[in-house]
């Protein structure tokens, strides 16, 4: 039996799977058959019993939610020695708590079904990259581990690259990141800047100034998601209008729903956008504008329990 780590992953992730292949690591495949109902098949194509195993999946909607939970569950009960989850991209991780009465906190309910994968005789963990919210992990119940994952040295290269060498201001879209984004100033020896916000209604915001100086300074805003992209164009108008020359943004996370990126374009702020590839999303939009890196550098030591 073969001492290698075998690593699957849901449909949609293949391509992240393939990325962490190398020394020590093998693919593992899975035969798939979708029925006229809508109900779906799966099959190991390897002999799991006694093995280390990865199984690579993002829960970017319903569907591959189920998919990582079925697999899973089918990869313990082949008999898998340890299970490793990788979960780039976890939905529902805006929705942490609760704000209004009675309102469901998806992200508890998807934490509670990974915990309910049986565990493996080794036991099970799970890989997550870069949460919004740092509690998401505490939601894991029973014998299931939690690991937070930060893409930071990806993002402080490619801001590094992007600045060209030059100084620049690394910049949050609002308050709520700014801790974030300050410690990884830090790191770059750099100025950290957010902007300042006035509620005008339940649905509408008014920026009222900046945090730091910023006329004629390269910007660089970073946030972990980009999902339609409002409060990151509305954040480097702020700049913008504060007389920054040059604008980027750099995410973890692509979203991008719809037209998203190409209302993002249109809005003409920005020189380019990076992001990481832990949303399959970001491989069918990308484009002159939008730049993907790969995730997998900062996975691939935490494979190994």
């Amino acid at each position: 039996m073969s001492d290698a780590l075998l690593l699957y992953a849901t449909g949609p992730y293949g391509y992240l799977r393939d990325a962490l292949l190398g020394e020590g690591r093998e693919p593992g495949g899975v035969e798939r058959t979708d029925f006229p109902d809508g109900e779906r098949m799966f099959r190991l194509l390897e002999d799991v019993d006694g093995r280390e195993v990865v199984l690579v999946g993002g829960t970017i909607d319903d569907a591959a939610t189920l998919e990582l939970y079925d697999l899973a569950t089918g990869l313990v009960t082949g008999g898998a020695r340890r299970l490793t989850l990788v979960v780039p991209y976890f939905g529902y991780s805006t929705m942490e708590r609760a704000v209004r009465e009675r309102e469901v906190v998806t992200a508890k309910c998807r934490a509670r079904l990974l915990s309910s994968i049986p565990p493996a005789s080794y036991g099970n963990r799970v890989l997550l990259v870069d949460l919004h919210s740092e509690g998401i992990p505490h939601y894991l119940e029973g014998e299931i581990r939690g690991f937070h994952v930060y893409a930071k040295p990806i993002v402080k290269d490619i801001a590094r690259e992007l600045a060209g060498g030059a100084d620049f201001v690394l910049a949050c879209t609002d308050a709520g990141r700014a801790k974030w984004v300050e410690s990884l100033a830090n790191d770059l020896g750099v100025t950290a800047a957010f902007i300042f916000k006035r509620r005008l209604s339940g649905t509408e915001t008014e920026v009222r100034s900046t945090s730091a100086e910023v006329a004629g300074r390269t910007v660089i805003i970073y946030d972990d998601m980009i999902r339609t992209g409002g409060s990151l164009v509305k954040a480097a108008r702020a700049y913008r209008d504060a007389g920054a020359a040059r604008i980027y943004a750099i995410a973890t996370h692509g979203v991008f729903p719809g037209d998203a990126l190409e209302r993002i374009e249109a809005a003409g702020l920005f020189e380019r956008i990076v992001v990481t590839d832990t949303h399959p999303r970001v491989r069918e939009v990308r484009g002159a504008r939008l730049e993907v890196r790969s995730v997998a550098p900062v996975l691939i030591p935490h494979l190994h329990a």
